[in-house]
């Protein structure tokens, strides 16, 4: 046992950035659910986008968003859990294991919670702000672009910039999904982007700090035993 922790699940030279990055889109997510609180229609922006409730997309593409649409379902997304886990496993990365199941499941539970706390509605009583779907996949894309950012040594700028670039794509393609089936208005999608974006760099500082601290510990204990 050498005690040397495990390589950072958010490199450091990423965390100021990440963190300017992440409080922006706290207060994105607060100014929305403000703005939107117990509305039952879309706003202004969301007109301006698109008619959200008018569910009109046509094959072939209606079977692109539907297949997106069930990658946030339980079981689409539990299936790209696991997917994640076992590759973080094999990498030999535990930390962004952890961090695949800790921080998605805090963003969508933050999700689901803020969806409650709004009373956002479509179509009727389905609560709609902001999209768990959204939150869940670009929640998944910036663990996994942490994940490559660590292993490639991608310095500040290339590494959020990936990072950025993989919850953009991500978001953007689950966001377009929900829009167009009508699931959610696009401010949402925004939000649920948002959430995402605010969860997982605190997540990943507080699994970095955890891990530390035990790796501290097993060190000590093991410099206890060799006295």
């Amino acid at each position: 046992m050498t005690g040397r922790p495990a390589p950072a699940v958010l490199p450091p030279s990423l965390r100021p950035w990440l963190g300017l990055t992440a409080a922006l889109a706290a207060l994105v997510v607060v100014a929305l659910g403000v703005l939107y609180a117990d509305h039952s229609e879309p706003g202004v922006v969301d007109r301006w986008i698109i008619q959200p409730t008018a569910d009109s997309l046509r094959p072939p593409w209606r079977y692109v968003a539907l297949t997106m649409d069930f990658l946030g379902e339980p079981v689409g997304a539990a299936t790209l859990v696991v997917a994640a886990v076992t590759g973080c496993l094999l990498l030999r990365r535990p930390r962004a294991a952890v961090l695949v199941v800790a921080g998605v499941g805090v963003t969508v539970g933050t999700a689901t919670l803020l969806k409650h706390l709004v009373g956002r509605t479509i179509h009727g009583d389905n609560l709609s702000y902001p999209s768990g779907h959204t939150a869940f996949l670009t929640a998944l894309a910036l663990v996994m672009a942490l994940l490559a950012s660590g292993r490639l040594g991608l310095g500040r700028t290339a590494g959020t910039s990936l990072v950025l670039a993989a919850a953009l794509v991500a978001g953007a393609a689950m966001g377009w999904a929900q829009v167009a089936l009508g699931a959610h208005y696009p401010t949402d999608v925004l939000g649920g982007w948002c959430t995402a974006l605010a969860v997982i760099p605190a997540t990943a500082c507080l699994v970095d700090r955890m891990a530390d601290r035990l790796v501290g510990r097993m060190a000590d204990a093991g410099r206890r035993e060799r006295r």
